[in-house]
């Protein structure tokens, strides 16, 4: 009744197509964490729409979306993309936005960059004001979309701006800010765009899930960019776990709930941060290139390695995966030979579990196992029959690595090139 759809790497598994997979005939799909740095793609008949906020399921007409209350949204990003999708989907009636969802002000868009520009120790922020903006939700003074709608909005914003403008102004000199009547003003107008969208979402699914209506949820970014779990601090600000659905949506425990890891054939990353088997030659040029590896949202180039089997089993635990959904098997067609990272090696010891600490990543040597590859066109196949021998026996030991079973494999960027096993 209930599908948990996550990345269990470092995001860009290919989600937005599995999510849009799993969309037909479902009555909602649900993001339930992070904000405009997440960017899914999907691509229909050739089209390719590329989601930031608004849940890649839309593109079912008869499915509704949720923005859920784990969120933070800017406000002027939502209205834009529906604004783009409004004009070929409909979509009054079939968006649903939480009142309990924070809301990203220009003045952690600047404390995102100024941050970032300054630091010794880059994070690789997308600079969209994600991190503040949770920042000022644990620290109390955040500005969530039901406030839009009640007096004393701009004594909030004043007092949660209060301390940033000396920091912005005195510490990193950035003397361009916007004023509180401006931010002010501006929201109430967007608030009036959205006011039809904003309801108790959380209310919402939990009478869908009592009335028997089917549901995926959506989660962004990937397991290792969790804010407890992931390779710290080179992560992004919220639970990207399957745990984060529970406090992002507010559906409460659910007994029949099936979690649905996705992975990709290899592994990417975006950003800074520990990355044991990355390749910075001519192998990870070539998967970039074949794989098409640049960010949706920020448009740069992704670091690309060979899959991990460590973590891939490190976050099947921490997520408790039912089964997999394998991304971009294609993309490894043209490779002789494809090595997997099935321990690693941490100051002369052999583990099979990844360390805490990003110190003790970064002096990670990782051990491999080769398998030949297939040589062959596995694009747009869609019978397990088909592949080659030689993808076959790669998926299945890469099944034998995680302890799951790898149920759908995805073969092209079209939302019907998978095999379902």
């Amino acid at each position: 009744m209930v599908k948990l759809v996550l990345g269990i790497q470092w995001g860009d598994e290919g989600k937005a197509k599995v999510v849009d997979y799993f969309a037909s005939g479902v009555d909602y799909v649900v993001r339930f964490q992070g904000g405009a740095n997440a960017g899914h793609t999907v691509i229909v008949d050739g089209k390719k729409f590329v989601f930031h906020l608004v849940p890649s399921g839309i593109l079912h007409p008869k499915t509704s979306v949720v923005i859920g209350n784990g969120l933070v949204i800017d406000i002027e990003a939502f209205i834009s993309e529906l604004g783009e999708l409004a004009a070929g989907l409909p979509v009054d009636g079939r968006v649903f936005v939480s009142n309990r969802a924070h809301v990203v002000l220009p003045y952690h868009k600047l404390m995102d960059g100024a941050k970032e520009e300054s630091s010794s120790k880059k994070i690789g922020t997308t600079r969209r004001g994600i991190g503040p903006a949770y920042i000022d939700k644990a620290d109390r003074v955040g500005i969530r979309v039901g406030d839009l709608y009640q007096p004393g909005l701009k004594e909030k914003i004043e007092h949660a701006f209060e301390v940033k403008r000396h920091l912005l102004d005195d510490y990193y000199c950035i003397k361009d800010l916007p004023s509180v009547d401006e931010m002010t003003d501006t929201l109430y107008k967007q608030a009036e765009t959205i006011r039809d969208y904003v309801t108790d979402t959380e209310l919402l699914l939990q009478n869908a899930y009592r009335d028997g209506k089917s549901i995926v949820m959506e989660g962004g970014q990937g397991s290792l960019l969790d804010a407890d779990f992931g390779t710290y601090p080179f992560v992004t600000s919220s639970n990207t776990t399957a745990s984060g659905m529970f406090a992002g949506s507010g559906i409460g425990y659910i007994p029949d709930l099936r979690i649905i890891g996705i992975a990709k054939a290899y592994i990417t990353r975006v950003g800074e941060g520990p990355f044991p088997t990355e390749e910075t030659g001519a192998v990870g040029e070539d998967i970039r290139r074949l794989g098409k590896e640049y960010g949706a949202t920020t448009g740069r180039p992704r670091r690309c390695g060979w899959f991990d089997a460590v973590i891939g089993r490190y976050s099947v635990g921490i997520n408790g995966l039912h089964e997999i959904f394998l991304t971009k098997l294609d993309v490894l067609d043209e490779q002789d030979t494809i090595k997997v990272c099935t321990a690693y090696e941490l100051d002369g010891k052999l583990t099979d579990y990844p360390p805490s600490t990003t110190e003790e990543m970064y002096r990670i040597k990782p051990v491999y196992t080769e398998v030949p590859g297939w040589k062959s066109k596995t694009f747009g196949l869609k019978k397990y029959s088909d592949l080659p021998a030689n993808a076959r026996s790669y998926i299945e030991f890469l099944e034998m690595q995680l302890g799951r079973r790898i149920s759908y494999i995805s073969t092209g960027f079209e939302r019907e090139d998978v095999v379902i096993r």
